[in-house]
């Protein structure tokens, strides 16, 4: 059997994934942005997010505008880079089934 790809479970989950793709393409991002664009819950958006943030793949600040908590992410470039391997082990794994 040839030698496969890991793929990092932190990034294979289906919400990180999306979350990590999503992050990638902006600056940074509000809950709510975030939960609008993957249709999540709150409760599962805030889970995964915590774990993307103790894998230090994404950081948040925290501040209130007019008395109203924003929280905001952002990729870090552990983030980035993790993405960017998982990528990586997607192509070698399907190989030519993506020509």
């Amino acid at each position: 059997m040839p030698d496969l790809p890991d793929l990092n479970p932190i990034v294979h989950g289906k919400l990180r994934l999306a979350l990590l793709s999503l992050l990638a393409g902006v600056e940074e991002a509000e809950f709510t942005w975030l939960r609008a664009q993957t249709g999540a819950t709150d409760g599962n958006l805030g889970a995964q997010l915590v774990k993307l943030e103790e894998a230090a793949y994404v950081a948040v600040a925290k501040r209130f505008v007019r008395r109203k908590p924003h929280t905001l992410y952002r990729i870090t470039d552990s983030g980035r880079t993790a993405l960017t391997e998982y990528i990586q082990a997607l192509r070698k794994l399907l190989g030519s089934a993506i020509s």
